[in-house]
This record gives structure tokens, C-alpha cells and sequence, in this order.
């Protein structure tokens, strides 16, 4: 094909790595209202269910590593690629809470089973000065996920929502057949002797363990209820799949993180995205019904999203070189469960003080973490485990 090893791997895991976070993780939230009307479900169960979708991220994050280090790397993204299309099947055809449910946390799965192990893929198959490239290219897979998103989103305009989710599956399907092709097989990692119990990352990771909490709760209900606050508005007809084209195109900016943060220092930068992302949060509970706002919060969403989950990779391999992708799955697993966490929590919320104060609410905690994370003085990096290379 002409493409190099980093080229090839770089463009199968940017569209695995698209579908499963940029179209099968957040398509629940862009069809949340109509599913609403369509089943007839209450704001708490719809809540739970959103859960379970992170619930399901979180399952494949925990699962990703064993099935790793028996098959190889690349039988993880696999799985992932499986997951997507099937939940998305099942979601496309549902007709009860159950069946629902099954889908979104199937679908929802599929990120956690290709985020870390396209790390791996990379750091092993592909040459020392091509990783950077290729690591970049499967990093802004998401923004052009959430475009796609955008685009069929604008073809249920003229139909059902369920065929958002047909659209999702039927790009699962290329996307692992892609995979299948152009990724290569890797033996599985051998087996380190004599590690430091997990407890030795604790003290390292506390900073960007508790930005992960805030990051991942405020990410979450940004995309869980964006597209239910643009619908409950008097926006034209075609602002939602503009709303996460726009996020996804301004996110692209995200692959100039690693620069920013070796210029003022990964702690900051981590303090502006959880800004950015509040500051989004505030636009949409206090001006969702305008147009200007929305495109606006949107925009700035976009780029703290993609900024806030690449400075999370940086920030820990910065603070444990020796053991980075133990240290970044870890805040990755602190992540999920906040992220489980909060839709349920925001759902229980709504029915007694409404969708616009919770947004508002969950905007000034994410600011106020921000500001935290700001005004600190930058951690000293602390190596654990083998010294970094």
C-alpha cells in the first residue's frame, strides 16, 4: 500500500480508536432525546444506563491487559472492534430498557479494549522515530469519530436515530477490517519479574489521579445531555450534527499538547482543560437555547476534551517514566469509575433541580479543579520502577 509500519498502524488504530471513542462512546448522549420519546424512559433510568456505558469502558480497561499478555496486543483491539459492532447492532433494534442497556455497555466497551493496547502496538512494531507520528495520528482518531457522528446524526434527521447507530456499526465493521489488515500480529509481552506492588504508583499519581476524577465526571455529562439541552431549545434543525462536527474539528488541535506542555508544564495545562471544559459546561446551562453560545461552547469543548485526555498520557509518563503505561492505565481505570459514577448521580439530580443548575453546578466544580490545578506548584517527576529510556 505504500504506507510504513507507523503510517499503516497509525491509520488502523486512528479509525478503531474514532468509532470506539469518538462514535460508539458518545452516541448514546447524541440520541439520548429521542430515545427518551422513542422508550418512554425516565430521567434516572436513562441515567443508570449511561453509567453502564462507562461501566462497560471500564470492563474493557481491566480486561485489555490479561487477554494482552496470553494473545498478544493486537486480540484486544479485536475484541474492541467486535464489541462496537455488535452493541451497536443491539442498540439499533432495541426495543426495551434491557436490550438497551446490553447495547450501550457492549458498545461502550470497546474503547477501553483499544485505548492502551495501541500504545503497546506502537512502541513494539513500529520504529523509534516514526512512534511520535503514529501515536498522533491514533490520538486525534477521535475528533475525526465524533465527525462521522456528526455527519449521521444529520441522516437521522431524515429518519430514525436508530440509524446513528447503524451508521456506528457499519464503521465498527471497517474499521476492523482495517485493523485486521494492517495491523501486525505481536507475541505477547514477556513477563517482568521482581515488580514493586502496584501501591508504589500511589504517591506519584495522586495529582493526575484526582484530575481524573474531575476530567473524565465533567467530559461525561458534557456529552451525556449536550444534544438534550440543544433539542429542548429553539436551535434550527441542523445544530446538533454541527454541534459534534464543530467538537470534533476544533479537538484537532490536541496534537499540539505535548509541545504546550513542555513549555509550561503538563500540571497546567491538565488546570486549563478542566477550565475549558467548565467554562463549555457553563455556556450550555446558562445559553443553550443560543445558537452563538452552543457553537462557542462546543468549540471550547473540543479542545479541552482532546488537550485534557492527551495531557493525561503525558503527565504520567512524565511522572513515571519507568512504568508509563501502568501509570497511565491506572488513571485511565480512577477515570472510568468517575465517569461511571456521575450520570447516574447527574440523572438522580435532574428531577428536583433541572438539567440547566446541574450543568452550571458540574461547570464550577470542573473550573474550581482547574484553578487547583493552576495555581500548584508543578510536581517533581518521580521515576518508579525501571528507569526510563
Amino acid at each position: 500500500m505504500g504506507l510504513s509500519a507507523g503510517g499503516r498502524i497509525g491509520l488502523a488504530g486512528a479509525a478503531v480508536v474514532g468509532v470506539a471513542f469518538g462514535m460508539a462512546r458518545y452516541a448514546y448522549g447524541l440520541t439520548l432525546p429521542n430515545i427518551r420519546e422513542d422508550l418512554g424512559l425516565s430521567e434516572l433510568v436513562l441515567g443508570v444506563i449511561a453509567s453502564a456505558t462507562f461501566a462497560g469502558y471500564l470492563a474493557g480497561l481491566l480486561l485489555a491487559g490479561p487477554l494482552a499478555a496470553r494473545h498478544g496486543s493486537r486480540a484486544p483491539t479485536t475484541v474492541g472492534g467486535a464489541s462496537g459492532v455488535l452493541g451497536a447492532v443491539i442498540v439499533a433494534f432495541a426495543q426495551s430498557p434491557g436490550l438497551l442497556a446490553a447495547g450501550v455497555v457492549l458498545a461502550g466497551s470497546a474503547g477501553g479494549w483499544v485505548w492502551a493496547p495501541y500504545s503497546d502496538i506502537v512502541t513494539r512494531a513500529v520504529p523509534l522515530r516514526q512512534q511520535p507520528r503514529a501515536l498522533a495520528i491514533i490520538t486525534t482518531g477521535t475528533s475525526g469519530g465524533l465527525v462521522l457522528l456528526g455527519g449521521l446524526s444529520v441522516m437521522a434527521l431524515l429518519g430514525s436515530w436508530r440509524l446513528i447507530w447503524v451508521g456506528t456499526a457499519m464503521a465498527a465493521v471497517a474499521a476492523a477490517l482495517l485493523n485486521l489488515r494492517l495491523v501486525p500480529r505481536t507475541r505477547p509481552a514477556p513477563v517482568v519479574a521482581n515488580r514493586r506492588a502496584d501501591s508504589s504508583l500511589v504517591a506519584p499519581l495522586r495529582g493526575p489521579a484526582a484530575y481524573s476524577v474531575a476530567y473524565f465526571a465533567a467530559v461525561v455529562i458534557y456529552f451525556t445531555y449536550a444534544a438534550d439541552v440543544l433539542d429542548s431549545g429553539a436551535l434550527p434543525a441542523g445544530a446538533v450534527p454541527a454541534f459534534y462536527a464543530g467538537i470534533g474539528v476544533c479537538g484537532v488541535v490536541g496534537v499540539a499538547t505535548g509541545t504546550f506542555a513542555r513549555r509550561v508544564g503538563s500540571s497546567k495545562i491538565a488546570g486549563l482543560c478542566l477550565g475549558a471544559v467548565g467554562a463549555a459546561l457553563a455556556m450550555l446551562g446558562l445559553a443553550g437555547d443560543s445558537l452563538i453560545a452552543t457553537a462557542v461552547s462546543g468549540c471550547i469543548f473540543g479542545v479541552g476534551y482532546m488537550a485534557g485526555s492527551a495531557v493525561l498520557a503525558i503527565w504520567t509518563a512524565e511522572l513515571v517514566p519507568g512504568r508509563a503505561g501502568e501509570a497511565f492505565t491506572a488513571c485511565l481505570i480512577v477515570g472510568a469509575l468517575s465517569s461511571v459514577a456521575a450520570p447516574a448521580v447527574a440523572g438522580a439530580l435532574i428531577p428536583g433541580v433541572g438539567l440547566g443548575p446541574l450543568l452550571i453546578f458540574a461547570a464550577v466544580a470542573s473550573l474550581l479543579s482547574g484553578i487547583a490545578l493552576v495555581v500548584r506548584a508543578s510536581p517533581q517527576r518521580a521515576a518508579v520502577g525501571e528507569p526510563g529510556v
